[in-house]
């Protein structure tokens, strides 16, 4: 009898077995970022230190990454870790602050009613599932969150649902541009400036494709108008701030958070800042590492110092907002598959309705409507639809 023929496999195929196959390494790490959050909102109370929530954080992303993916494929080790260490930015505090001991700010502790942005990040074989979400330390159901901390934090989130309805296939960034400063409008509140959300793929979380928030007049001219396209990895930032106009400045923060750029070569000159450059490509590859998994924090500061003159590694710098006002954010990282968006990401952990009451609302017809409608069409309401297209052709 002969043998049946093996058909090969189309590029197609290909293409979506492997597509399947990384969707599943996003998700593994989007779970196990979703398990560090847990943690982390029940450690995020009145008095607890801002830097042993960082330190716990990466420390829970590396246990989790190490417990998967052990066998090597093709004799090679996979690659996972962290791809954005943990950031604990209370109130006016925009983004990426995460203390070392040596800091002055070290000694920050939470207070009852500050406002906390925590984000953090893991990948496998360097699929990364980076999220962020606020919460606000010891409000409950009985003693819910007002004012302009509800207000920020509402708009925040209400931003982000209208977001991952609008990042699909065929939209263009700027409508979600438009539509996060409609809805932070509506509670008097302000995206901050300039803020990028970016296409991700392997190894890159900050990719060419993006999106800007609130732009100034300069960066509305300069800034790449995109499409959203099949097969597309984004990882979304939302950040609304209380403020009257969304900017935010640098303080006397310390930056300890940077990015190897992958795209810029430079032979560095000094001893001291190859050593540390190399120790960077070791530990963190083209993924943002914080100073703190680095031997020598000394020598680690003073080898950055000519890379990022060089522009061979970038800051993630501290950022605030005017004092008395409040940032909320939320990050979310969504695939565009061929059935359409999926989250790759989890909801919120501690995020609730009941938690949070604003006086304020959402009234834009529009943008009310898109918020009822599901992430993906099923597919009866697709066969639906274009039943209905076709009876209206049949009719004209």
């Amino acid at each position: 009898m002969s043998e049946p023929t093996k058909q090969e496999p189309t590029k197609a195929e290909e293409t979506n077995n492997t597509a399947a196959a990384d969707f599943t390494k996003y998700k593994t790490a989007a779970d196990i970022v979703n398990n560090v959050m847990k943690k982390l909102v029940s450690l995020a109370v009145e008095g607890a230190k801002v830097i042993d929530l960082c330190v716990e954080g990466d420390k829970l992303i590396e246990q989790g990454t190490g417990a998967v993916y052990n066998k090597p494929v093709k004799g090679v080790k996979v690659s996972k870790g962290i791809a954005f260490p943990t950031c604990v930015s209370v109130n006016n505090a925009v983004a990426h602050f995460s203390p070392l001991e040596s800091d002055p700010s070290s000694s920050q502790t939470l207070a009852k009613g500050d406002v906390v942005k925590l984000h953090l990040g893991a990948h496998i074989d360097g699929f990364a599932a980076v999220a962020a979400e606020t919460v606000v330390v010891g409000a409950s159901a009985q003693e819910p969150v007002t004012g302009r901390k509800a207000d920020v934090i509402q708009a925040a989130w209400t931003a982000a649902e209208v977001a991952m309805r609008l990042v699909k296939v065929g939209n263009k960034n700027w409508q979600v541009t438009d539509a996060v400063s409609k809805v932070a409008a509506a509670f008097d509140c302000k995206p901050v400036e300039g803020m990028l959300s970016c296409e991700q793929a392997q190894n890159v979380i900050d990719g060419k494709k993006r999106i800007i928030l609130n732009p100034s007049e300069a960066q509305k001219k300069e800034f790449e108008t995109v499409t959203f396209a099949e097969n597309e990895v984004w990882g979304i930032d939302i950040l609304i701030s209380s403020g009257e106009d969304g900017k935010a400045r640098m303080e006397e923060s310390r930056t300890t958070i940077y990015q190897k750029e992958s795209t810029v070569t430079y032979q560095l000159k000094m001893k001291t800042s190859r050593a540390v450059f190399s120790e960077v490509q070791k530990k963190a590859g083209a993924f943002p590492f914080n100073i703190r998994c680095l031997e020598d924090e000394k020598r680690a500061r003073l080898g950055l110092q000519e890379a990022v003159q060089h522009n061979l590694v970038k800051p993630y710098e501290v950022i605030f907002t005017p004092a008395g006002t409040f940032v909320a954010a939320f990050h979310f990282t969504i695939a565009l598959l061929p059935g359409g968006p999926a989250l790759i990401t989890h909801p919120p952990v501690w995020y609730k309705p009941e938690l949070v009451k604003s006086e304020k609302q959402l009234e834009d017809a529009e943008l009310k409507e898109l918020l009822t409608k599901p992430l993906r069409e099923s597919k009866k309401s697709k066969k639906k639809a274009k039943a209905e297209g076709e009876e209206a052709k049949a009719e004209a």
